[in-house]
């Protein structure tokens, strides 16, 4: 039988990466405007009853850390309330529901992985949207699992992997912030995980434990600077040219929004419940980087 999965969402790095590495018996439904647009609530609830999923997972947000600081009612409309939307949604059908949310949750002051029952302050107006998310998502059903990734990379959309390879096409040298720590993790990873955690809810209906909050981030730890010389290694070791990084500070690079200086999350109870663990994240940063830079060969042929 196949396992229809709706989710929210078109272009972003998650659902592209779900419509990559959809398994077999799995049909994803990607929705998408005018049919729903989160800043419109009131198109969430129709657009899923129309899709007749077995599972939803609510990906979409706005993601602009930055911007929300000056759109701070936009992110809440988008990540709070369509996210309560879609939960309302979830619980009228009676299925269960996957929110995507964010480490920016917390302030970052903590000085280990963020465990689940860690409290929440959120320094940004991104961070507070996501954190009214989860609490919309919680209060709307109980079956439902929120999933906290942190620092999302992938051969699709805008991110950090995207950004340090046009760079290196004219610079020797990259600054790049050394006191943020956290866990890089690969969309494809993420989208494998889901489907792992979708099954779960639908095939295991009565186990309170694989419902609730969990953490779910690519195994091991570290600062943006480690991840930008660990691409440059890779660009090396396909023949581009060698590129410095300059280890700065988060004062040395301002910007609208503040970061968690600590966004590492422990995601034992989601390897504990789910049997879900991701893979270090050097061993996907590297296929990620390698297909980028075929990518950019081949548009340089075109």
């Amino acid at each position: 039988m196949t396992l229809r999965i709706a989710v929210t969402g078109w272009t972003g790095q998650v659902v592209c990466a779900m419509l990559e590495r959809v398994p077999v018996g799995v049909e994803v439904i990607a929705l998408r405007r005018p049919d729903l647009d989160l800043a419109i609530p009131k198109t969430v609830a129709p657009a899923l009853r129309s899709a007749r999923p077995d599972v939803i997972v609510n990906t979409a947000a706005y993601t602009a850390v930055d911007q929300a600081e000056s759109e701070p009612e936009l992110a809440m409309r988008v990540n709070g309330e369509a996210a309560g939307e879609a939960a309302r949604a979830a619980a009228a059908l009676g299925i269960p529901m996957i929110q995507l949310s964010t480490d920016y949750v917390f302030d970052g002051a903590l000085d280990r992985p963020y465990r689940e029952d860690d409290p929440t302050g959120p320094i940004s107006a991104y961070g507070a949207s996501k954190l009214a998310g989860e609490r919309a998502v919680a209060a709307a059903t109980e079956n439902h699992a929120i999933l906290r990734t942190a620092w999302i990379y992938s051969p699709f959309g805008k991110n950090f992997v995207k950004t340090m390879l046009r760079l290196a096409e004219t610079r020797d040298e990259i600054g790049v912030v050394a006191d943020q720590a956290g866990c890089p993790t690969s969309a494809l990873d993420i989208a494998d995980a889901i489907f792992a955690v979708a099954r779960n809810l639908t095939s295991r209906k009565d186990e309170a434990s694989l419902r609730g909050l969990f953490h779910m981030s690519a195994a091991g730890e570290a600062v943006w600077a480690d991840v930008a010389e660990a691409i440059f290694a890779e660009c090396e070791r396909q023949g581009s040219h060698p590129v410095r990084v300059k280890r700065i500070a988060t004062a040395d690079y301002p910007t609208p929004a503040r970061r968690p200086a600590n966004s590492r999350l422990d995601c034992g109870k989601l390897a504990l419940a789910h049997d879900v663990r991701l893979p270090e994240w050097q061993s996907s940063l590297r296929p990620c980087v390698a297909r980028l830079l075929k990518d950019q060969g081949k548009d340089q042929q075109r």
